[in-house]
């Protein structure tokens, strides 16, 4: 098996790599970020609101960037986001107080979840649609997904290097060494996308959205749902109720969270198989309805091993969706509108997305109980049940062509 589909052209290869190097700094900072917060002396309350405005800003990031893409084109915007990544990084690695960390969470680039919600995803997606033929446009959705997990798997295990150097280095010092890392995989970043040459120049005035806006809107509302839900858990709050609710230490959450990953990678693997099998909104649905029913019980489960297995056996079913959610938005709008579809789907998941972690940080504070594990899978079941009914008629062209 190529890395790419036959048909993809060679710029895919540029995005899935920078996707790779995103995902690894993600994965590593999504962890160290909390804790080094609450090494700092700053309460659970203000890590939550910190992960909340991270989330916001991604929202705002996105939206601008869906505007000036329509003047400017992708690759100008990929470039200035990772130019932002190298400042975030820097000021990351020397700040010592909280308000620094909130100003630069704003940038939106800065990933609290081990998913991506940065102003990255609806531009690369969006040029990925373009660069490879309809029947293998899952399969290149996966592979994104896939290897952003695999890397995030791997940053997350970075993670405990502050503690396994503890003997030798001041933690504190550790993590701001890794802080400024993220800054030099922001250069990195902007170098492959500096090699693509065949993003669009400009997103055309014409790419908003037109027959497929009614769709799409009704599609944006629904993932908010999900989003919103998913805020409650993202790696970063759920890295803080081990921390500070369960009590395991910095190496056992980074150990956990690379298996994590690693099980994320494989739910993106199985995801064409799986969509080519049952439809892209069966795999959607009936993959996430049994993850969420998992989110619950490990809030549940009467200690922290059986928490951690439940977990891991929600990592390997929960992401199947992300790439068929991804192709799906792509394959029921008209090329032009595919630009303008991935923002509108993506800009009001993260604002929805942002609500969370800051609800989830005033519940944690008041109790160390999974009360964000469970309220989050709640809605996230009221959501797949809701996407069924509505959608499970509206086929992409290739399940109709199949029929």
């Amino acid at each position: 098996m190529g890395v790419l589909p036959a048909s993809a052209h060679p710029d895919a290869g540029h995005l899935l790599a920078a996707k790779a190097l995103r995902g690894f700094a993600d994965g590593y900072v999504s962890l160290l970020l909390p804790a080094y917060l609450l090494s700092l002396g700053i309460d659970v309350v203000r890590v939550g609101l910190l992960t909340g405005v991270t989330l916001g800003g991604a929202a705002a990031a996105t939206m601008l960037a869906g505007w000036l893409a329509r003047r400017f084109g992708v690759r100008p915007l990929l470039l200035t986001g990772a130019g932002l990544m190298v400042v975030t990084g820097l000021t990351l690695s020397a700040a010592d107080s909280y308000w620094p960390v909130l100003l630069i969470a704003l940038t939106g680039v800065l990933n609290p979840s081990s998913g991506d919600v940065s102003m990255f995803l609806p531009l690369e997606q969006a040029s990925l649609a373009g660069a490879v033929a309809e029947r293998e446009r899952t399969t290149l959705f996966s592979r994104y997904h896939l290897f952003g997990a695999l890397a995030a798997a791997a940053g997350a295990q970075t993670a405990a290097v502050p503690t396994l150097l503890a003997s030798q280095f001041d933690p504190g010092t550790t993590m701001r060494a890794m802080f400024a890392f993220y800054a030099v995989i922001g250069v990195a970043s902007a170098f492959l996308y500096a090699r693509t040459r065949n993003l669009p120049a400009r997103v055309t005035a014409g790419s908003a959205l037109g027959p497929s806006r009614c769709t799409v809107l009704r599609l944006a509302a629904l993932f908010s749902v999900d989003a919103f839900a998913g805020g409650f858990v993202v790696q970063a709050i759920l890295a803080l109720w081990f921390l500070n609710g369960v009590g395991l230490s910095l190496a056992e959450i980074a150990t956990q969270f690379l298996c994590v990953n690693v099980l994320n990678a494989i739910s993106f693997a199985l995801a064409p198989a799986v969509a080519r099998r049952f439809g892209l909104i069966n795999t959607m649905v009936f993959t996430h309805l049994p993850a969420n029913l998992c989110l619950i019980a490990a809030a549940l489960a009467p200690t922290p091993a059986l928490s951690i297995a439940f977990l891991l056996l929600r990592a390997l079913l929960s992401q199947m969706d992300a790439p068929a959610r991804g192709s799906y938005v792509m394959a029921i709008v008209t090329p032009p509108e595919r630009s303008a579809a991935a923002s509108a789907t993506s800009v009001p998941r993260s604002l929805a997305a942002a609500l969370g972690p800051v609800a989830a940080g005033y519940m944690l504070a008041a109790s160390p109980f999974g009360w964000p594990l469970i309220l989050g899978g709640v809605l996230k079941i009221s959501y797949d049940l809701t996407l069924f009914a509505l959608f499970r008629k509206v086929q992409p062209p290739e399940e109709r062509t199949q029929a």
